[in-house]
């Protein structure tokens, strides 16, 4: 049965690419969003590919979900919301940290108070959190056991020991995070979204309203900003080749993370809105494989055909996880979701949008100056 779906944060990279999705599919889609510069430029309707695409997909509303007046219109006959709406940025959170709640926490917290005490429609919400609220997740013991270290000590990264550590045990090797580990997020980000899928799940489940946390790895692919100097190292990564600028690679390039390709994600986030007998889940959305930034540089000067000198810096900012590596079973057990794209052919596709789109990223030096300021980049 179609849908009348609401997307938070809907022009943005993965809201616009699900709104076209469910647009296709026979839905209606309704988006909200604030076009914030970061992402979208100076003039979005010109400065903005994403805002564009939406063009015969979706009925926008430029708004914040700050605004409660926004979020009413916007609202307005929606079965479903996928809450999509956030401030995204690990470092940017540890300074700017009454933004990122005002719009994380605040937001959410106004969008639930709407569905409290109005009438309307709505019966599912999914809301997009993120493997930030695991802080370094899950490892195994030299005798087998799966802990749950926490967040690595600064001092001991700065000396250059960049490896998870737990106290009173040996070695520890890197495991799948399943969604029964405990949230320990070690960012002003991952407190939010912790908190903000704790509003959602809490508050849905006591006016019956069906949600679904989907916890998202690192989403990449064509379409994601490259304007942001602030997240996705594969879009910092990838103008820094095509200006033939060296990259500098924190830590010693072996820290990793679960990549998967926007296409895989905006899957499950369909799937997500419509799948029976899944209210009040939390399902992890990733590929199940895990990659090293040195493996990421490679991958892209594979794809480019060209290299520019790296420098392994030793260098780390404050709240990064060394790993990242996500537990998919619930997702192909609940969604029947799995991740299809490998991580090569993703780069390839990526690499190929990317060549495309202006090399103007010209913020990344200042975000560093921004972190380093304040002593959160070391």
């Amino acid at each position: 049965m179609p849908e009348s779906v609401l997307i938070t944060g809907g022009a943005g990279f993965i809201g616009s690419a699900l709104a076209r999705r469910l647009a296709t599919e026979g839905h209606r889609v309704t988006v909200l969003d604030s076009l914030v510069r970061q992402v979208h430029g100076d003039d979005p309707a010109t400065t903005s590919p994403l805002l564009r695409s939406l063009d015969g997909y979706a009925r926008v509303h430029v708004g914040s979900v700050t605004s409660t007046t926004d979020l009413t219109e916007a609202l307005a006959d929606s079965s479903v919301i996928v809450h999509l709406a956030a401030e995204t940025g690990t470092g940017q959170s540890m300074y700017e940290v009454d933004r990122y709640v005002e719009t994380n926490i605040g937001g959410t917290a106004k969008l639930l108070d709407l569905l409290v005490n109005t009438k309307h429609s709505v019966r599912r919400i999914v809301v997009a959190s993120s493997r930030s609220v695991y802080g370094e997740g899950a490892y195994r013991t030299s005798d087998g056991r799966i802990v749950y270290p926490p967040y690595r000590d600064p001092a001991d990264v700065a000396a250059g020991d960049f490896d998870v550590h737990m106290p009173g045990e040996g070695a520890l090797e890197l495991v799948p995070t399943p969604e029964t580990a405990p949230l320990q997020p070690s960012s002003i980000y991952g407190i939010t979204k912790q908190t903000q899928e704790s509003l959602i799940l809490t508050t849905a489940a006591s006016i019956g309203i069906e949600a679904v946390s989907l916890r998202f790895q690192n989403v990449f692919g064509p379409g994601q900003s490259l304007k942001n100097p602030y997240t996705g190292i594969l879009a910092i990564f990838s103008t820094l080749i095509r200006q033939g600028k060296s990259i500098d690679v924190f830590e010693d390039g072996l820290e990793s993370r679960d990549f998967v390709y926007i296409d895989d994600a905006v899957d499950a986030a369909a799937r997500a809105c419509t799948a029976p007998g899944i209210g009040g889940s939390v399902v992890n959305i990733g590929s199940g494989a895990s990659t090293t930034v040195l493996d990421v540089i490679d991958a892209l000067f594979q794809a480019f055909g060209t290299t520019v000198p790296l420098v392994v810096s030793g260098r780390f900012r404050t709240g990064d996880i060394r790993h990242n590596l996500a537990d998919t079973t619930r997702a192909r057990d609940l969604l029947g979701f799995e991740a299809r794209t490998l991580f090569a052919d993703g780069i390839r596709r990526f690499v190929e949008w990317a060549q495309a789109e202006p090399a103007e990223f010209d913020d990344y030096d200042r975000s560093l100056a921004e972190m380093a300021a304040r002593n959160l980049l070391k």
